[in-house]
């Protein structure tokens, strides 16, 4: 699986018309078991950007390929790249419709033509991906659910098509810590799983927690591809961009003086733990 995206640039036209290219000279790879972030303020493009990833949205100029194929190619059938890129827009449980669970699940799936065990299997699979009981839910009304199992019904709809490429859009929005932490389960299990993730989002603890990849996105051009760390290191970019440091890395930081130095440029909790039954053990 490989997405690639080569000097990408769009602006609107029509009623929203505008002279400012929203992407501008974007260029993105995102390979097999990836977990990419991708971050900047609000603006900066990134909605715009993942809507190119399944053709919702059509470049100006650029290209965009899927395993090598020009998507846009008079050859390449779009509906098949649908298939294996899924896109999770934000607050996705305001898209839930179905009567019950269990369809609302199966209504992508069943329009590709999977019918019988086949479906039921698909549903069971998807939902227990996003840590909800089959037996539990498939038969209530999506509705009647709290809003953070909402969410996840929704998410596995998608999941259901079996994407090789998921992509969240600010998955973390509006949801206390519990649901964080559950939602950086079902990220990390996707990637157990071979898929790969690219996640927008202003969270940078959760950056820090799920993803080894940052792309920032500002003003419609990418300023930073690499790695979180190097990332939270910029000072003077992060300033500039408005972007904060995860609550960690900034206690750190507060603390330097105080903790061993291997210990200061961890990012993320589970680093830390690392480092301490390292230190401790060793």
């Amino acid at each position: 699986m490989r997405l690639s995206l080569k000097n990408i640039r769009y602006r609107y036209t029509g009623v929203n018309a505008s002279d400012r290219w929203i992407l501008d000279d974007v260029s993105l790879e995102i390979g097999p078991d990836e977990c990419v972030a991708l971050v900047g303020p609000s603006g900066s493009g990134k909605t715009t950007l993942i809507q190119h990833f399944t053709g919702l949205l059509k470049p100006a100029e650029g290209e965009i390929s899927w395993n090598g194929e020009n998507i846009w190619a008079s050859h390449f059938k779009q509906n098949i790249l649908r298939k294996k890129v899924g896109i999770v827009f934000q607050f996705p449980e305001s898209q839930l419709f179905e009567e019950t669970v269990a369809k609302d699940v199966a209504f992508g799936p069943q329009n590709l033509g999977v019918r019988g065990e086949d479906i039921d299997r698909t549903v069971d699979e998807a939902l227990r991906t996003v840590h909800l009981d089959p037996q539990e839910v498939s038969s209530r009304s999506p509705f009647r659910l709290s809003e953070g199992e909402k969410r996840r019904v929704a998410i596995a709809g998608v999941l259901a098509m079996n994407p090789d490429l998921v992509v969240f859009d600010e998955p973390t929005a509006g949801l206390d810590p519990v649901g964080v932490r559950l939602m950086a389960t079902i990220v990390h299990g996707l990637l157990a799983k071979n898929q790969s993730v690219v996640v927008v989002t202003h969270n940078m603890d959760f950056v820090a927690d799920v993803c080894s990849r940052v792309v920032l996105l500002s003003e419609g051009s990418i300023h930073f591809d690499g790695r979180p760390g190097e990332l939270f290191a910029n000072k003077e970019l992060l300033q500039r961009t408005g972007l904060d440091l995860p609550a960690l890395v900034t206690a750190l930081h507060e603390l330097k003086m105080a903790i061993p130095e291997e210990m200061r440029n961890c990012i993320s909790l589970q680093q830390l733990e690392e480092k301490l039954d390292q230190t401790f053990l060793s």
